[in-house]
């Protein structure tokens, strides 16, 4: 027994660690993405727009990864539902991984014309579905090794990933950018996205070395996996899937905002120093390496819905705080404010991936939870720069985004109250009929 014991140990940590390096792996390449396309896109692939017409293209690619992230969540859910956690997490990866490298071997608008922005776009989609299926997957992975008692702790660990991958690409872009100087925009911001091949190979071999998850192995031994697993989904739990998308609007709109667009408020509308910026992200970042396992804790002591719900608020109230000390100019106010924007967001984070896996069954978890996490990408975490961009362009103000961040915690309070109560389904299989098992 104690044997069996230290295997299932070592197992889980070995899942805790595979989804965690997976995870950071695959947001250090898609926030790699958001910050180049904040500071060095616009003119490399819309040279012939004004300023604030090329940042505003600029993001559009960028929203375009967040559009293709719900398939991503589709494809990989049905075959992560189907045939395991474990080959798709390593499929997910290399689709990633491959598309952050061609992106750093693209030539710019002065060598392809059209065709430069056209295949940035592309690769941009590919990134957005690989990183579509990967959150369901490292989620799972973690959580279902984990005692459920600890569910928001060990499901908030492959969450990590988050400030893992942007602390990594910050200080890549950081590097870089003092290392090539007045070259960064020539070829220094391609050094990044190449080492993401090193990446790669580092993540492939810890996801190789884990066992599919325990509460899988037995869907499958119960024989209870689902022919299609995403529609299953959709047709049993569409009010768990909906309020899953909402309540992350709160979350994830005001994250990217705070992460992306706030490097290009940043420089050209406060002409503040683009590495004092990245530094502030940087230490925030860190932070986030204790917030998002202690706010994941947290909510297996005092319930996901009570800390998620702290975090709704805190986030609607720092609103206007958030710019106003940004607006200083001050390089001490901007550490502050960015530090606790992050903070903030975490206190949603770090119990977010629990809160919306239980509201599923085991064998449509993946993809009923990734359906509904990857949704927000296209109501939230897409258009936020895109919106916060065009308020400032019309306004030349930021109360309007700060309003838009006030909008978005009362919709995501809403969605809270109506998310349906976890019951049973949070640890056992969904009961499909007959006829959509497989046999």
């Amino acid at each position: 027994m104690p044997n069996g014991t230290n295997s299932h140990r070592t197992h889980r940590r070995r899942a805790v660690v595979a989804s965690t390096v997976g995870t950071t792996i695959e947001w250090y390449d898609f926030f790699l993405y958001g910050t180049v396309a904040a500071l060095v896109f616009p003119k490399l692939f819309f040279p012939g727009s004004s300023t604030s017409a090329g940042v505003l293209e600029s993001f559009s690619t960028l929203f375009v990864g967040f559009a293709a992230r719900p398939v991503g969540a589709a494809i990989f859910g049905h075959y992560g539902d189907r045939i395991g956690r474990k080959a798709t997490l390593v499929t997910t990866l290399m689709l990633m991984g491959v598309a952050t490298v061609l992106i750093g071997l693209l030539p710019g608008y002065a060598t392809l014309g059209v065709g430069a922005p056209l295949l940035l776009v592309v690769l941009r989609v590919v990134q957005g579905i690989g990183v579509g299926g990967e959150w369901g997957g490292s989620v799972l992975m973690s959580m279902e090794w984990g005692s459920t008692s600890r569910r928001g702790l060990m499901a908030s660990m492959p969450q990590l990933g988050v400030p893992l991958g942007l602390l990594l690409s910050t200080a890549a872009v950081t590097v870089c950018s003092s290392m090539s100087g007045d070259a960064f925009e020539s070829w220094g911001w391609r050094v990044p996205f190449l080492l993401s091949v090193v990446l790669i190979a580092i993540g492939l071999w810890v996801r190789l070395r884990v066992l599919e998850s325990p509460d899988f192995a037995e869907v499958k031994k119960q024989q209870a996996v689902e022919r299609q697993p995403v529609w299953a989904a959709i047709r049993s739990h569409p009010r768990e899937i909906l309020t899953s998308a909402f309540v992350r609007l709160s979350e994830q709109a005001p994250f990217y905002l705070f992460i992306t667009f706030v490097l290009t408020y940043g420089t050209k509308h406060l002409q503040m120093s683009r590495a004092d910026l990245l530094n502030d992200t940087l230490i925030a970042a860190a932070v986030g390496l204790i917030t998002v396992p202690l706010f994941g804790h947290l909510s297996d002591r005092y319930g996901r819905r009570l800390i998620y719900g702290i975090g709704i608020v805190c986030t609607g109230l720092y609103a206007f705080p958030y710019f106003a000390l940004l607006d200083t100019r001050s390089s001490g106010m901007a550490l502050l404010a960015i530090v606790v924007s992050l903070i903030v967001h975490d206190i949603q984070y770090g119990p977010q991936a629990a809160l919306i896996a239980e509201s599923f069954g085991t064998n449509i978890r993946y993809s009923g939870a990734g359906l509904g996490y990857q949704l927000a990408s296209v109501i939230a975490g897409g258009p936020a720069p895109l919106i916060a961009a065009a308020l400032l362009q019309s306004t030349g103000s930021s109360t309007g985004i700060s309003w838009y961040i006030v909008l978005c915690c009362v919709i995501s309070l809403i969605a809270l109250v109506l998310m349906p109560r976890q019951t049973a389904a949070a640890t056992a299989p969904s009961k499909p009929d007959a006829h959509h098992m497989e046999a």
